[in-house]
């Protein structure tokens, strides 16, 4: 299995309201090296959570102790810039299994379905509405249903559905990368070439 079963989250979230929040903002390219998908939530916003010396920024959100959970729910045109799969990779191998804003960058969106990372677009005032309430209250938890395709707010129960394509819909719901979507429908492959001549 690629990585965990998706179906409904409920959790507090961390905000980070700013828009235009591009993939080198995300994971600065000099941590590009690696090959596998582990380590980079070490470096996820390197260079806005830490100084030179490597000491935390505190007015950064998540040096915040404050906020917590598996939410990052950022402004308006997430994961903008260049296509690094890396920044999908440091989202999750922090902690975060869904990111929510307004718009996302097209490959960056892909590139979250593709490893395990729910990606809720919402319309803009809904999520001036999760910004209000979180501020008002840290605690508050969203509800990320997957299989009906909502998000729900817990502090009011405003709800709003979100699309996904049902190939990756399926996929998350069963922890499913291509590959082991591949590997699950072998026997269907064998039965369909032993069928069709060549």
């Amino acid at each position: 299995m690629a990585y965990d079963k998706f179906n409904i989250l409920t959790s507090t979230a961390v905000p980070l309201p700013i828009e235009n929040v591009d993939t080198d903002q995300i994971i600065p390219a000099r941590f590009l090296k690696a090959t596998e998908r582990k380590g980079f939530g070490d470096n996820l916003f390197r260079d806005w959570r830490y100084n030179s010396d490597d000491s935390p920024k505190e007015d950064f959100v998540l040096n915040n102790p404050t906020y917590s959970g598996k939410i990052l729910v950022g402004g308006k045109n997430f994961g903008s810039g260049s296509s690094r799969e890396h920044a999908a990779w440091a989202v999750y191998d922090y902690g975060f299994r869904c990111v929510v804003s307004s718009f996302f960058a097209d490959i960056f969106k892909n590139n979250c379905l593709n490893i395990g990372v729910l990606p809720v677009q919402v319309s803009a005032p809904f999520l001036e509405k999760i910004f209000a309430a979180i501020e008002a209250d840290p605690k508050t938890e969203l509800e990320i249903n997957l299989p009906e395709q909502t998000i729900t707010l817990s502090t009011t129960g405003e709800s709003e559905s979100f699309d996904i394509n049902d190939y990756k819909k399926q996929n998350m719901l069963n922890g499913f990368d291509d590959i082991d979507y591949l590997l699950n429908i072998q026997e269907n492959i064998r039965e369909f070439a032993k069928d069709t001549p060549l």
